[in-house]
């Protein structure tokens, strides 16, 4: 229950409609890497398909996530433009909400390139 709270916090640290997004492109990530898996004894072009699909959802979620990192940052800055002088903690705050969605992305981005990799190496041609 403690790992669920915790999970739950860092997703809305990191801001739920872009850490929605890459959640989304981890789904479908895995969802077309198990989807080529079973295609692949029965029709290997779908299997080969879903692999391209996988690859780019999951480079997808990567960008995603690197393009809220930089939001976050433009918002952080514009915290300290308008503050003048802030206390390092709002500044800090920023920094790691920004860093949230960057870390999710590439999570994102691994989970499914292991994947990808097994898939591939389990082509017999």
């Amino acid at each position: 229950m403690k790992f669920l709270s915790f999970t739950l916090n860092i997703f809305a640290d990191g801001g739920v409609l872009m850490m929605s997004l890459i959640l989304i492109c981890l789904l479908l990530s895995l969802f077309f890497i198990a989807k080529g898996f079973i295609q692949l004894n029965k029709n290997l072009k779908t299997s080969k398909k879903m692999l391209g699909l996988a690859a780019d959802s999951s480079l997808l979620g990567l960008v995603i996530g690197f393009f809220a990192s930089i939001l976050g940052l433009i918002t952080a800055f514009d915290t300290v433009e308008a503050m003048g002088n802030p206390d390092p903690s709002i500044f800090a705050g920023g920094l790691k909400v920004s860093l949230l969605t960057a870390t999710f992305g590439l999570f994102t981005f691994v989970i499914a390139r292991i994947g990808i990799l097994i898939l591939k190496g389990m082509y017999k041609e």
